[in-house]
């Protein structure tokens, strides 16, 4: 926390405290408002963070986290945003209950925000305005109910005099991430470029862990039957040698 600092006011015959107890400011966690405005934009905060923290699982220094509150300005807990889904390389993977960027020393990487018409304002206003000046390097926005945006997946990208749309990129192409991005129907998927396949969450890329598990136990154990198959064919031959070799020397 951060400790705030007073001066003392001296009034006349009145001897000023030598010490006073610190005050601390309080930074909320939450505002009580919902994650999110519709069950779509629930399920895509929801992928894109378990998606992107799954793919840099093996990465220490990769930070993976959705509507978590970030403050920029240390000592003002109104200086607040809180992205739908936001990368942030370089620091440790850790589990936060705020983010703040001073301790941090750096802000988000990319930031992803789901927007509706009820919030195109502020995403395309002062969330965009804080994003600049924090430094986030790529902006994507999605309209997923297609309310407002056309198209409904826009980006930006930092440049020399702050934000550039990025155009003339089919698919989006996050540079950051390494990833591409494309609209399929209300989703907005995540694309490995070197494989072509989407990203999984969490669970669906466990049950195709347990899957391709499963597939090589099966194929180990039909390997295993073969070769055995393969033992007591070479020794029914050898034994049918043998005994051609005896029934010859018994004629002999």
């Amino acid at each position: 926390m951060t400790e705030v600092k007073e001066v003392a006011t001296i009034e006349y015959g009145v001897r000023p405290p030598m010490f006073r107890p610190p005050r601390y400011i309080y930074y909320p966690e939450s505002d009580g408002t919902p994650m999110a405005e519709t069950d779509t934009h629930i399920k895509l905060l929801i992928y894109l963070r378990e998606a992107l923290a799954d793919y840099f699982r093996d990465d220490p220094n990769v930070y993976v986290a959705g509507n978590l509150f970030v403050y920029y300005q240390e000592g003002d807990p109104s200086r607040v945003v809180a992205p739908d889904v936001f990368v942030v390389k370089g620091v440790p993977k850790r589990d936060r209950r705020i983010y703040q960027v001073w301790k941090e020393d750096k802000g988000p990487d990319v930031v992803f925000e789901l927007t509706s018409r009820s919030t195109q304002r502020e995403d395309l206003g002062p969330k965009k305005g804080i994003y600049e000046m924090l430094g986030v390097e790529e902006y994507f926005i999605f309209d997923p109910l297609g309310e407002y945006l056309e198209p409904r997946l826009v980006g930006f990208r930092l440049a020399e005099w702050g934000y550039r749309r990025i155009e003339g990129e089919e698919p989006l192409m996050s540079r950051v991430l390494g990833l591409e991005l494309r609209v399929e129907g209300e989703m907005l998927r995540l694309v490995d470029p070197a494989t072509g396949e989407g990203l999984l969450t969490p669970l669906e890329a466990q049950e195709a862990r347990r899957m391709e598990a499963e597939a090589r136990r099966r194929a180990e154990q039909r390997a295993a039957e073969e070769a055995e198959a393969r033992r007591r064919a070479e020794a029914e031959l050898e034994r049918l040698r043998a005994e051609l070799a005896h029934l010859r020397g018994e004629a002999a």
